[in-house]
């Protein structure tokens, strides 16, 4: 008999059921080797005669129908390899996707395409699973195809057909179901929540019109009451995050050839002045003594009451960065650039105060949190989360977990811990 090599390639191994005989499955065959009248070993005589019998047993059972698959092992919780050492650290079944929040929240909560995994702040163990849809009708960005999730301090907000719908994160019997008025009918978009107050609009595609007009509303959650609505351009919306110190609700209307900036008072809706934009209105931030946009050339344009500027801090000459989002803590903002460069400023005259490059590049994922008298900024996963003093502009410690990760760090707080998570891990932080 020749050996295998010398009757040319070997054929990929084949299995064969010559059927069944008296009710019983015969002993499956292996065809080896490319001649035909090559050796036909059967399954088991291959499994002993390869010197694995006892890897094969295990391959056999995990192969036939209806056998029970080992469970993946877990995968390592990260470890701190710098700054503070974490209370907890929880590890989701998938990645996080934060940029659907409107806000930072203030407890522990896991969103992924999942659902909200809301976590014991003490422990960091999963409590309640809430599901979020994406929303109905016509959505204004494809980026965002998932939906963005509102939460208050104790509830998750939802819209389902005619009505506004509150979950508990912590218990199911606070839930409820608020039916809206007949005018707020349609395509139901919330934006944000702030101080007791949910806002939202309404696209009303129910008019014989080719550019029908909404609605804006604001709805008080402590008592679940409509406190105004009124129409206005379809093109309209508020910003989110909704950001409305000093009573003021900041909305973007685009319009035929740019975009301008629109402050409403929150408590009733009525119009009290605009801005033109000179460039896009990618972000607005509401402080105690002036409005924050971009300034059409990378840069931060400061708005007095009325939208009038008051300062600008843009790139000099010779000098490429974008301005991120900036935060406010009443007397000073801070501003990010995506080249790694953090300034504070007075928010009065826009004077700068001190300055700090961090030791990783910035995108417009990255939103920093100021809590008490530090500036919490998250870089990419391998970067970490950097504490800046927000007086000296001092970096006070820099948090790395041993990831892995691909996404920036998102960031949340509550009196007690910052949470500062990446891809599918969420760390607890002391804040002392």
């Amino acid at each position: 008999m020749q050996s295998p090599s010398s009757e040319g390639p070997v054929r990929e191994a084949s299995w064969q059921w010559d059927g069944e005989a008296d009710g019983a499955a015969r002993e499956p065959v292996d065809v080896v080797g490319g001649g035909g009248d090559g050796p036909r070993l059967s399954r088991r005589g291959l499994l002993a005669g390869a010197g694995v019998l006892a890897a094969g047993a295990a391959v056999w059972a995990f192969g036939r129908s209806g056998a029970d698959q080992p469970a993946p092992p877990p995968k390592p919780r990260p470890t701190a390899l710098s700054g503070p050492t974490p209370l907890w650290t929880y590890r989701g079944p998938e990645a996080m996707t934060p940029e659907r929040l409107t806000g930072p929240p203030t407890r522990p909560v896991f969103l992924s395409r999942a659902g909200l995994q809301v976590l014991d702040p003490a422990t960091g163990e999963p409590a309640r699973l809430l599901t979020v849809d994406p929303p109905r009708g016509n959505w204004p960005s494809d980026l965002e195809v998932l939906g963005k999730v509102v939460l208050g301090p104790d509830r998750v907000f939802t819209t389902s057909p005619g009505h506004l719908d509150a979950r508990h994160l912590g218990d199911p019997a606070a839930d409820w179901s608020l039916p809206l008025p007949d005018d707020l009918q349609g395509s139901v978009q919330l934006s944000g929540f702030d101080d007791g107050t949910l806002y939202g609009y309404v696209w009303d595609w129910s008019q014989q019109s080719s550019t029908p007009n909404g609605r804006l509303f604001a709805v008080r959650v402590a008592d679940r009451s409509v406190l105004w609505h009124l129409s206005i351009d379809r093109n309209e919306r508020p910003f989110t995050p909704v950001t409305a110190p000093g009573s003021r609700l900041p909305c973007l209307r685009n319009l035929g050839d740019g975009s301008e900036l629109v402050v409403r008072d929150a408590a009733d809706g009525r119009e009290l002045w605009t801005a033109p934009s000179t460039g896009g209105l990618s972000w607005c931030v509401g402080g105690p003594v002036h409005v924050y946009v971009p300034d059409g050339a990378d840069g931060v344009r400061a708005l007095r009451p009325g939208g009038e500027p008051a300062w600008t801090v843009s790139p000099a000459r010779g000098e490429s960065w974008r301005a991120m989002a900036l935060v406010s803590d009443g007397p000073r903002v801070y501003l990010t650039r995506d080249n790694g460069l953090v300034t504070g400023h007075d928010a009065v005259t826009g004077a700068r105060q001190w300055a700090y490059r961090l030791p990783f590049l910035l995108d417009r994922r990255s939103h920093p949190l100021v809590v008490g008298g530090t500036l919490f900024v998250p870089g990419p996963a391998a970067a970490g989360v950097c504490a800046i003093d927000t007086a000296s502009g001092t970096p006070r410690w820099t948090f790395l977990d041993s990831g892995p990760g691909k996404d920036v760090w998102s960031l949340a707080v509550d009196a007690n811990h910052l949470y500062a998570g990446h891809d599918d891990v969420l760390h607890a932080l002391p804040l002392t």
